[in-house]
């Protein structure tokens, strides 16, 4: 946490930087492709500094650069995910962007061997091997650590209606779970992902964080996956509520977002405006119904505590944020984008689409495959 005391004065949201995960796939059979070459090669620091390897040796990591507008967001991630399928492509394969694969089972996966992941197999056992989704992580400038879990404390209602505009993992094992985001459900299993309850400061967060180390499922920071966290390598709050978007649109929609609400709640908290108290068992129902439904049904509203439609509520953080975008000359874009989406669907409906119509589960992997690679 040290990071945070040596970087440079920045106000929130200054810059910005975007990880996303990708299964890697045959792009004949579009099943999950388990290549020890390819392990090889990240391992080898051979594919560039962009890429790098993931828990399963059936998924890729991407990094962008420290990022300053949505224009540079855009250009990363298109580079992110070009370098993601040429160095699938360096071995035969290719580059999935959606956070369940539509039918392989985790059976068709390895635990990479380094040391880290390893120990997570040691401490987890099962959940570690069965850990087949993928995630897309913003990491947001936070000038010290008590901005960092004031935007915590605050962000936890908005969290659901972000999560849902992103879903793209609605199978899993090859079945139709139901779910905009069954990531998000898979995940849940872990004692020590989604949101946490109201922090207060730095201080009661490193309290909490040596707490869960004396307790034996954390060595540090590094290992919490929580919604929202603060980086340990960087000065930057990382929100990892959202599945990977296929879309390229639906990843920079969601990078603006979460850096607008950091740059808005930030702001708030300097002026001592308090987080909105809302009981955890309410989060996680709003959290839970952003998952099932994304933006085709109703949402719950945790300010309101009552049920409204996915795009009124959408309209409400567009509402709150414009101030913000149009400062920061993000508004026109933005705003189109959120049409667009809900417009269009999250990828889980447009996959699920694909299934109604072909019948066809390799045919629903290769539109995400088309679509997660498009330069658009």
């Amino acid at each position: 946490m040290s990071d945070f005391a040596v970087s440079e004065p920045a106000r929130t949201g200054a810059t910005v930087g975007v990880e996303e995960e990708f299964h890697v796939v045959d792009p004949e059979s579009m099943e999950l492709r388990d290549s020890p070459e390819l392990v090889a090669l990240l391992a080898a620091d051979d594919l560039g500094p962009r890429v790098h390897s993931e828990l399963s040796t059936t998924q890729i990591e991407t990094a962008s650069r420290v990022c300053t507008s949505l224009d540079d967001v855009r250009r990363e991630l298109r580079a992110g995910r070009s370098a993601a399928a040429a160095a699938a492509g360096q071995v035969g394969a290719t580059v999935l962007a959606a956070s369940t694969h539509p039918f392989s089972s985790w059976h068709e996966q390895r635990v990479t061997h380094t040391p880290r992941y390893l120990r997570l197999v040691e401490r987890w056992a099962v959940l570690a091997l069965q850990q087949d989704i993928s995630g897309c992580h913003v990491h947001v400038h936070v000038p010290d650590l008590d901005t960092a879990v004031a935007v915590m404390d605050r962000v936890r209602p908005y969290l659901p209606v972000v999560q849902a505009l992103t879903g793209s993992s609605p199978f899993h094992e090859g079945s139709d779970t139901g779910y905009d985001s069954f990531r998000t459900l898979w995940f849940a299993r872990w004692p020590i992902t989604g949101s946490t309850e109201l922090l207060g400061d730095g201080k009661t967060y490193q309290d909490v964080v040596e707490s869960l180390q004396v307790a034996g499922v954390i060595d540090d920071a590094s290992n919490l996956y929580w919604d929202v966290r603060p980086s340990m390598r960087y000065p930057t709050l990382e929100f990892r509520v959202a599945d990977v978007c296929t879309f390229l649109d639906d990843a920079v929609l969601h990078v603006a977002l979460v850096r607008a609400l950091s740059r808005v709640l930030a702001e708030r908290a300097s002026h001592g405006v308090p987080p909105h108290l809302v009981r955890p068992e309410v989060l996680r129902a709003a959290r839970w119904r952003g998952a099932r439904y994304g933006v085709s049904d109703q949402l719950f509203d945790p300010f309101a505590g009552v049920l409204r439609p996915a795009a009124d509520l959408v309209g409400r953080l567009l509402a709150e944020l414009r101030d913000d975008l149009t400062e920061h000359g993000e508004w026109d874009e933005v705003s189109s984008l959120c049409e667009q989406t809900l417009r269009r669907g999250t990828s889980a409906a447009r996959q699920r689409d694909v299934l109604h119509s072909t019948a066809d589960q390799h045919a629903v992997a290769r539109m995400i495959v088309e679509e997660g690679l498009a330069t658009g």
